[in-house]
């Protein structure tokens, strides 16, 4: 086969194109630190990369819904709290009055302080989270407890947030176990009999009873909620190690091992010098090379 100085030259050339796409190659990863810049550079890595990316967002909405779950159960717990301080505090009254030595206006005293403490559980029951009500269910945008005490028609949804891939946890508590009629029905009886001057402390005692079952409610309910509050942060564990599971197999997916890249390059710069060295070599003279 005859080769001819064309062909050298020819092939020269083809060498040199495919060793300077090479290095803009190798370039645009160590620049990028991606294995591709476009789809048609790798397929497969390419489809990998849109599902794990996929993948990843949804676990990263999933971290957001987390923030909305905290905010509900413990806004409802601090809530519910409270209003067990305000019935720890009724109770207290009711204890003191009930003795026969307080008088009347001992009684005006501690009646007057009851009203407060009921407008005080009226305000905590109609507790809002940003435009939300807490404690009436899934009707969130209207106010359960009405001025007097008037507990609206209770609706009993459930308020769910989902946390997990099909897994739906209850963030809000059921209007009528938080602050039932009952509650301010007992206020409002307690209040008329500390006011009523022929009120015996053993009437008043008997208050005892209805006001402990009231406190036994708001434990239940703080109860469900610290239950759920302790699911909700073992699934954020768990969720968090996904996370991170899903940002490493991303990571090895598409993002290059930068030293060897690196060292690829500095090769590869090398040979591409060295090619062009040689190629210099290689281009014969012409004939006005000669009658200089």
């Amino acid at each position: 086969m005859r080769v001819t100085q064309s062909m050298l030259t020819g092939n020269m050339m083809k060498n040199l194109t495919s060793s300077m796409n090479r290095l803009d190659t190798l370039n645009t990863q160590v620049a990028t630190q991606k294995k591709i810049s476009r789809p048609s550079d790798d397929p497969v890595v390419a489809m990998k990369g849109m599902n794990y990316r996929r993948s990843l967002q949804e676990v990263e909405q999933f971290q957001r819904n987390f923030s909305e779950a905290y905010n509900w159960v413990e806004n409802s717990d601090e809530t519910l709290d409270k209003a067990k301080l305000a019935m720890d505090r009724v109770r207290e009254l009711l204890v003191q009055t009930s003795n026969d030595t307080y008088d009347a206006e001992q009684r005006q005293s501690a009646k007057a302080e009851v009203d407060q403490l009921k407008e005080h559980l009226i305000e905590l029951a109609n507790t809002k989270f940003g435009e939300k009500y807490l404690f009436n269910g899934t009707n969130t945008l209207e106010q359960p407890v009405d001025e007097e005490g008037t507990v609206a028609a209770t609706n009993k949804g459930k308020v769910k947030i989902e946390l997990s891939e099909g897994v739906y946890i209850q963030v809000n508590v059921d209007a009528g176990s938080a602050f039932s009629q009952a509650l301010f029905d007992d206020m409002d009886a307690i209040s008329k009999a500390m006011a009523d001057p022929a009120t015996t402390g053993e009437q008043l005692s008997a208050f005892l009873t209805n006001i402990d079952s009231r406190i036994t409610e708001n434990t239940t309910a703080r109860a469900e909620i610290g239950a759920r509050f302790n699911r909700i942060e073992l699934m954020q564990s768990r969720l968090s190690e996904q996370e991170v599971v899903a940002s490493r197999i991303l990571s090895d997916n598409e993002d290059v091992d930068f030293e060897k890249v690196v060292t690829e390059l500095t090769a590869q710069e090398t040979v591409h010098r060295a090619a062009l060295s040689v190629g210099a070599r290689i281009i014969q003279p012409s004939l006005m090379d000669f009658l200089r």
